[in-house]
């Protein structure tokens, strides 16, 4: 979608073909059917969040016209067992000292927890250019080098990192770790603030949004067959172009005859709560030490969306099962749910949600032009710097909406830069 709206803009001739009935791949929402007793409702598949320093998803996002659709927070809210709530926001002092106040408050922290973070805050801005190994160590292996305590880690490194990068602190590559505080906590005093989308996710991709692109014709439920230097075929019939972005998820490659990357995927899982009654009035929080890691307030603290990222424990647990960990996990943080009844709920899990950003995957991953002639590839798994996100998926639009445009003979810049 990236790369069409920014070719679209350019006055390119697009045409996208998407396999599904909707835009949006894995950011997407939709109906769940209602029953005899309840109604229906729309939700997304997982809750998708933005950071300001994601420039290249707001930069899309203003092509489409939607920016005004995500709604920015300022605050963090670290809630612990028991319901007492630690906040983090920023203060008068600048970048990158400016959550000194509200960290030195966090009572979620020890002093001594607080020593060693700000310690190892201050080892990763000079290390960040400094060291060539961050991306064979894991981030687990770089926090115990800097003597990070166990709590430390549980309640900050990897509430804020395993939520950003969907892997396990073991499992991560350092860099990811890295880029996620210097580029969202540390570079500027603004760029940790949280946009979550204000209307369901397809909303934000409807057809309606891309009538403004006189030049993109969008074909839906029209799955690609093959991927050759001649075209590309869908449903058995040959298309042809000047230039090819190929934004299929990697699993998929070789059955279009393109090689695909070795990677493996990370699950995230969704749960969805309805309940009779208000829960809280927070718009969100990371809750500690549980299963479940964040609580976004979809309506009135009634609906409660939890999302447990690198969720491989609960692969093999039952819906039922799953719904009770939730519920469970919700008596400890907010006890109104113990008077409350749970009118429904639902479960998503995506088993392929983003490829594991793991230590030695970054040499792996491809870049956009894909070695056959005029095909380029698009998607947050190629090389863009970032890990499975939608900023990175944006970003691999915009390069290969680049190439396309050099192939034409026209040099546009799509790409915004980092913010540092």
């Amino acid at each position: 979608m990236s790369a069409a709206a920014a070719l679209g803009e350019a006055g390119f001739e697009v045409e996208l073909f998407e396999s599904r009935p909707f835009l949006g791949g894995r950011a997407t929402s939709y109906a769940v059917p209602a029953s005899p007793d309840q109604q229906g409702e729309t939700i997304d598949n997982c809750q998708h969040i933005l950071l300001r320093c994601c420039v290249n998803l707001l930069d899309f996002y203003e092509r489409l016209g939607i920016r005004d659709r995500i709604r920015f927070h300022r605050e963090f809210y670290f809630v612990e067992p028991g319901g007492r709530a630690s906040v983090l926001r920023r203060g008068r002092l600048p970048a990158p000292f400016h959550f000194t106040g509200s960290f030195l408050r966090m009572g979620c922290l020890s002093g001594a927890d607080k020593v060693g973070v700000a310690r190892a805050l201050a080892a990763l801005r000079r290390e960040r250019t400094r060291r060539t190994d961050l991306d064979r160590i894991s981030m687990l292996d770089w926090l115990l080098q800097k003597r990070q305590t166990p709590r430390a880690i549980d309640r900050f490194w990897r509430q804020v990192l395993v939520s950003a990068v969907n892997e396990d602190l073991d499992r991560m590559a350092a860099r990811h770790g890295f880029q996620v505080f210097w580029l969202g906590f540390l570079a500027r005093a603004d760029s940790y603030e949280m946009g979550v989308p204000a209307v369901p996710l397809a909303e934000l991709y409807s057809l309606e949004i891309w009538r403004r692109f006189q030049t993109v014709r969008i074909h839906l439920r029209s799955a690609v067959d093959r991927i050759a230097p001649e075209g590309f075929t869908v449903a058995g019939r040959l298309c042809s172009a000047d230039s090819y972005v190929c934004a299929l998820p990697f699993e998929r490659l070789e059955a279009l005859g393109l090689p695909a990357p070795p990677f493996t995927h990370s699950p995230i899982t969704g749960v969805h709560l309805w309940f009779d009654r208000e829960i809280t009035t927070l718009p969100h929080a990371t809750l500690l030490d549980r299963t479940v890691q964040w609580m976004f307030n979809k309506n009135d603290g009634r609906y409660l969306q939890l999302v447990v990222s690198a969720s491989r424990d609960l692969t093999n647990l039952s819906r039922s099962e799953i719904i009770d960990i939730a519920v469970g996990d919700l008596r400890l943080f907010f006890p109104r749910v113990r008077e409350a009844r749970l009118v429904k709920a639902h479960v998503v899990k995506e088993q392929r949600a983003t490829f594991s950003a793991a230590p030695e995957t970054e040499s792996l991953r491809p870049q956009p032009a894909s070695g056959m002639p005029n095909v380029y590839l698009a998607g947050d798994w190629i090389s863009t710097g970032w890990p499975a996100t939608m900023e990175g998926a944006v970003r691999s639009g915009y390069r290969a909406a680049e190439l396309v445009a050099r192939a034409a003979r026209r040099t546009p810049n799509f790409l915004v830069p980092d913010l540092a």
